[in-house]
């Protein structure tokens, strides 16, 4: 006879057939039949201290395992509280399954305690939502789930379990998941058309979206500029993509700001090809304005037209075949054209508080390709974006679709478990910080090794400088102290603070030896924004 079982360990039990290793949570009573289960399983739950950081982990699980990360919260506020997350993974191609309780489905159309309509909550920020009705429902809505949070772009899917489902009994067990879905190749006669309009080109520049970081489709790449070397741009998501020995042709990262080497770039192309490209990340609105160049979109599906943004071309399935499908087809390419690996720096000091750059250049003397570094919101992610180079895929990630504050730390416990034994170091202002540091705590509690250095400058800057540029004056922007030093300790972390620039490196190169986190506050001088948001940096010629 088949096995009965609560129809939330036949839930578990389709998380364990997913290959979930990890589950990141915060319980409550409309959920706690799964929390049960889950106690008999393999998967080791990460308990959070707030839902929205709980969902920033599951999504830098699913952006650097190419799995979706999974997190599961209670009713109401629980589910409310997901949003943001879900949201800034929907927009930036993370994979996650979040999985919310509810009332029981006898209660759902009457007042009662944290009901919710969740599925109307979760409409505008996830992919798919689903409700899971009968428990005979589980399998398909899991697997369903699962295939469409990893389908490109890839996001946030959202599964509800009433109370009642949850605590109902079952004979079906776990299926075994089909196998991940493959895209084809494209017609012979589309990849024959972009190879004409890129060999018939006088300026054609590369340009790399979110998906050419993965790892597959940067190898195709790569291999196709050894053969073909194009003048590349990249968007903030995009960094690693280019190797160090293909850095020549790279003329830098773009996005939200047209002020950069490669926007001059864009300025003067009349082919570009854009290879995994979401509007999202730089609107073409502001470097396609003048709709005065030939796209083609090498995609796995076809875009979202925009007035300013119309491919002539799309090259539509699997990108990595669709590179190496191409690469054969291009006939010699223009002289080479080669650019400084970033643009000239500004004049630093070594007073305190610190010039960005300073910062920056110590980061680069003790990076390596196997660290991996998170970036928060705010002045910081644009120096960082601009100045701070990296040579593999996911080693450097960025809010940049929703520009999310408060991702850098959250994101950066998930890295601890996603490479495990690897060093990680995230980054955030003072504002952006106290967004999600709560999460120190469970850092500490489940030992987790990485370090978080605090921009410390008093302000939201990055939005300070906008108002000032707009209107000559800031509002709303001014925060108070925070000791961090004594915030760190107050968890049983460890903190340092510099007080001298001579002092940075040596104590990043400490701090990267310490089990556990450690926070480095580190007051920044901001008095270069107004040339980092204003002015262009170089002109290109030729």
């Amino acid at each position: 006879m088949p096995k009965t079982q609560k129809a939330a360990k036949l839930l578990v039990d389709c998380l364990v057939a997913q290959g979930v290793e990890v589950v990141f949570c915060l319980p409550g009573a409309k959920i706690d039949t799964v929390f049960d289960a889950l106690r008999d399983s393999p998967i080791r739950m990460i308990l959070c201290r707030h839902e929205q950081n709980a969902g920033f982990m599951a999504a830098a699980y699913g952006r650097l395992t190419g799995k979706p990360g999974v997190v599961l919260v209670t009713s109401g506020p629980g589910v409310g509280n997901l949003t943001t997350a879900l949201l800034t993974a929907t927009t930036e191609g993370d994979p996650i399954v979040a999985i919310g309780g509810n009332v029981a489905l006898n209660m759902k159309l009457k007042e009662s305690h944290q009901s919710t309509d969740n599925l109307k909550v979760m409409a505008g920020v996830t992919k798919a939502q689903m409700e899971i009705l009968t428990p005979e429902n589980i399998p398909e809505i899991i697997m369903n789930a699962f295939r469409i949070a990893t389908r490109p772009r890839s996001g946030a899917v959202f599964v509800s379990l009433p109370q009642d489902v949850g605590m109902a009994m079952t004979t079906l067990a776990a299926p075994t998941p089909p196998p991940p879905e493959r895209f084809g190749s494209a017609p012979q006669a589309m990849l024959k058309q972009a190879a004409q309009l890129l060999n018939q080109a006088k300026q054609p520049v590369l340009f790399l979206g979110m998906e050419a970081s993965r790892p597959e489709n940067t190898a195709a790449l790569r291999a196709l500029l050894k053969t073909y070397p194009l003048p590349v741009i990249a968007s903030y998501q995009a960094a690693g993509a280019i190797s160090e020995e293909l850095l020549p042709l790279f003329a830098g990262r773009v996005g939200l700001f047209k002020n950069q080497p490669g926007d001059h770039l864009l300025d003067q192309a009349d082919v570009v090809l854009l290879i995994g490209f979401d509007p999202v990340e730089y609107d073409p609105e502001t470097w396609n304005a003048k709709q005065d160049k030939m796209l083609i979109s090498l995609d796995y599906q076809p875009v979202d037209i925009h007035l300013c943004y119309q491919p002539q071309c799309e090259i539509l399935g699997d990108i990595s075949d669709n590179i190496k499908a191409l690469t054969p087809l291009l006939s010699k390419p223009h002289p080479r054209r080669t650019f400084p690996p970033t643009p000239p720096a500004l004049q630093t000091h070594q007073d305190c508080p610190i010039h960005p750059l300073t910062l920056i250049e110590s980061l680069k003397k003790v990076l390596t390709n196997q660290i991996t570094l998170t970036c928060d919101i705010g002045s910081h992610y644009i120096w960082t974006a601009r100045h701070l180079l990296c040579f593999e895929p996911h080693r450097l990630l960025f809010s940049n679709g929703q520009q999310t504050l408060g991702v850098a730390l959250p994101w950066a416990m998930a890295t601890t478990l996603a490479r495990p034994g690897e060093k990680v170091i995230s980054m955030s202002g003072d504002g952006g910080f106290l967004f999600s540091a709560m999460e120190l705590e469970t850092a500490v509690r489940e030992k987790m090794d990485f370090v978080h250095i605090v921009w410390v400058d008093g302000y939201y800057d990055m939005v300070r400088e906008q108002q000032l540029l707009k209107y000559h004056r800031d509002s709303a922007v001014k925060l108070g102290p925070v000791d961090i030093v004594k915030f760190a300790e107050s968890f049983g972390a460890i903190g340092y603070r510099i007080t001298k620039a001579v002092d940075l490196l040596p104590t990043l190169q400490k701090a990267l030896q310490q089990k556990g986190p450690v926070l480095i506050e580190v007051p920044v001088d901001y008095r270069d924004n107004p040339q980092l948001f204003a002015s262009v940096h170089v002109e290109l010629g030729g």
